[in-house]
């Protein structure tokens, strides 16, 4: 994962209220485990802190493996990211791992597999405190094609570890004998055993799964399930019974399956966890005997985590009318995830339907917007793809037809992402679209709300361009009453501007930065999902995963009884909103206040206030439900502030 810096505004409300911005991750908002979904993910389990449970080595394509403590128990298993135990393991050398005490010194070592082939790195640290130091040469004797997978057990009854390696574009399974001993292991180049082949890719593991006191072997690949192979002889003398029936129906669903046995309950018993190429772990608990086993799938260990499957390109929106913002994304393959949000307001929960969306797929790479284009009360879909086309879904109530006719003539040259947002403030949805070549169309409904025309507008975003596959997100981020944008782009990065004076400018302020870790091709989308007041930010990326970045306002008040200079209506947010809107002014002497939402035609809506209120900072907050206690339509709305002689008007707006 790259390191990027998002650069912030520090914005001057006052002489009282300083407020400035940056961005605090929140992987639980995605993730409720806290173990990530890694492309090609490769799990291994082994007692790195001497705590008698088994904590978990994650191995990846993006980067050196990542250590999670398990921090519950021997019979009741937690994960959480712990000390960065593999900081000295280069990243070439590791795709995957496993630990074994290769110098019998009561520690474990770390023995690797990547693109330099096989590496060992000595634990000079501690058996409660590992720390890896790469011994150069230890495997050089061997010639191995890049990304070997290795294992290790005492296969031949004779104190020390033997190895088995499972290769790449080969598949085919080689065991090398531990020619030296407990202390110095030797494995020596010329004296492997071809054992087996899987096809593409193999993934050995060693382990008694039928507790006969000797060693069998399991294997994923790239493929669909697993072989295993039981040694129905002994430790001298093995014998092999492909009895790979045992874990039929496991795996059928994903492939570059990388799996490991280990007893995650305390109950003697194999358990399964295995990788796969989208990346979310599977974990299978084994309910059977000691002998038989019995697999019964477990997804609160590892569940949970969102995963399109690659590619995720976010938008948010009240799909389902029930008040809080559901998730919809595009893909690599092109279909449309929906994931409805079964929690609330300031705590979601996600519920994948992707059926509902099953009849929509154009090209690969998909992005999806959602909007009333109709004036019928629900949301239609505007998607693009790689071939920088845009289509149009309409939302009939029970599918979503193709209306061929909506964007003839438009494509944007490649890689269209488009969003729906009301630019101009005439109560209707206009079209920003990033491109391919790093650029923003602009395309302006010069419609109505219920039959929109389309007219582009190229000044709007002229000279704006992050490079490659831009992605825009538009809203008021630092609450100062002017349009802020952030553009993700295809190289791990976004940019930050911020509209003044109808112009865009990009900011630069090393004053109040934040490092975010992004993947490739960041698609950025502005939306609150745990409550408050501000909107916070969501990054997709080419991994098909999803970031949280909550959006922090920090205040500092010099003295709390200071009277403001002037009554004044503060910028209200967020802006759009939904389901509320939180309203702020400030009086500089008790008066008689009346805050008043109206329509843009002037028609009252609901008054908020209307009595004296005291000196100082006031917030009131909105719904969106008018004088009646009905809910209003999406719109913009004005809220009026009077006060002794003073009036002040903001616009804002509503989306259902």
């Amino acid at each position: 994962m790259h390191r990027v810096t998002i650069k912030l505004l520090l914005i001057m409300l006052s002489s009282v209220h300083v407020q400035a911005q940056m961005w605090q991750q929140n992987d639980l908002i995605f993730n409720p485990s806290g173990v990530p979904s890694l492309p090609f993910s490769q799990p291994r389990f082994a007692d790195l802190d001497d705590d008698q449970d088994m904590d978990m080595i994650l191995g990846n394509i993006n980067g050196p493996p990542l250590y999670f403590e398990n921090t519950g128990s021997v019979t009741s298993p937690h994960f959480q990211p712990g000390d960065d135990l593999f900081d000295s393991v280069q990243e070439l050398d590791c795709e995957i791992g496993v630990c074994s005490d290769l110098d019998a010194d009561g520690d474990l070592d770390f023995i690797s597999g990547g693109y330099t082939g096989l590496q060992f790195y000595e634990n000079t640290g501690t058996s409660m405190a590992a720390m890896f130091e790469k011994v150069d040469g230890f495997f050089d004797g061997l010639s191995l094609d890049p990304n070997p997978v290795p294992h290790f057990a005492d296969m031949d009854n004779d104190g020390d570890v033997d190895m088995v390696i499972g290769l790449s574009e080969s598949g085919a399974i080689n065991y090398y004998q531990n020619f030296g001993n407990p202390e110095t292991a030797i494995f020596l180049g010329g004296t492997e055993e071809s054992w087996f082949d899987v096809g593409l890719y193999a993934y050995p593991w060693f382990s008694d799964m039928d507790a006969d006191g000797d060693s069998d072997l399991f294997v994923g690949r790239d493929g669909y399930g697993f072989y295993y192979y039981q040694n129905v002889g002994n430790s001298e003398a093995w014998t092999w019974n492909n009895a790979s029936s045992q874990f039929a129906g496991l795996g059928g669903s994903t492939y570059w399956n990388s799996p490991c046995l280990v007893d995650l309950t305390g109950d003697g018993k194999q358990d399964l966890v295995h990788g796969t190429a989208s990346g979310p772990l599977r974990y299978y608990r084994n309910t059977g005997s000691l002998t038989t086993a019995s697999w019964s799938e477990v997804t609160s260990l590892f569940g949970g985590v969102i995963d399109v499957g690659g590619a995720s390109n976010p938008v948010f929106i009240d799909f389902d009318h029930d008040g809080d913002f559901d998730m919809l994304s595009g893909s690599q393959m092109g279909d449309i995830k929906y994931y409805e949000n079964t929690g609330n307001v300031s705590g979601p929960a996600w519920s994948a339907n992707h059926s509902r969306f099953s009849s929509i797929d154009h090209s690969i790479y998909s992005a999806v917007t959602a909007g009333d284009l109709d004036g019928d009360g629900d949301y239609d879909l505007v998607v693009g793809d790689l071939s920088g086309n845009l289509y149009y879904h309409q939302n009939t109530g029970t599918s979503f037809g193709f209306v061929t006719s909506e964007f003839t003539g438009i494509n944007v040259g490649g890689w269209s992402s488009p969003r729906l947002y009301d630019i101009d403030s005439d109560n209707d949805l206009d079209l920003c679209v990033g491109r391919e070549d790093g650029q923003i169309s602009y395309y302006e409904n010069t419609g109505t709300a219920t039959s929109a025309a389309w007219t582009e507008n190229a000044s709007y975003f002229s000279g704006i361009d992050v490079g490659s596959n831009a992605v825009v997100a538009l809203g008021d981020v630092n609450n100062d009453a002017y349009l802020d944008m952030v553009i993700g782009d295809l190289f791990s990065e976004v940019q930050f501007f911020t509209r003044v004076g109808g112009v865009w400018e990009e900011v630069f302020d090393d004053e109040w930065t934040s490092d975010l870790d992004l993947g490739q091709n960041v698609t950025p989308a502005f939306v609150n999902l745990i409550g408050g007041t501000n909107i916070d930010l969501v990054v997709g990326n080419y991994d098909g995963t999803l970031q949280y970045y909550e959006n922090l306002i920090m205040s500092s008040v010099e003295d709390g009884n200071l009277l403001p200079n002037v009554s004044s209506l503060q910028p209200a947010y967020p802006n759009p909103f939904n389901p509320a809107v939180t309203i702020h002014y400030e009086l500089n002497n008790t008066m008689h206040t009346t805050l008043t939402i109206y329509d843009l035609k002037g028609v009252w809506i609901k008054t908020l206030w209307n009595k004296t209120q005291v000196f100082g900072t006031h917030e009131l907050e909105w719904t969106g439900l008018n004088g009646q206690g009905l809910q209003v339509d999406s719109g913009v709305y004005l809220v009026v502030l009077k006060a002794d002689g003073i009036r002040q008007t903001q616009k804002i707006t509503y989306l259902k």
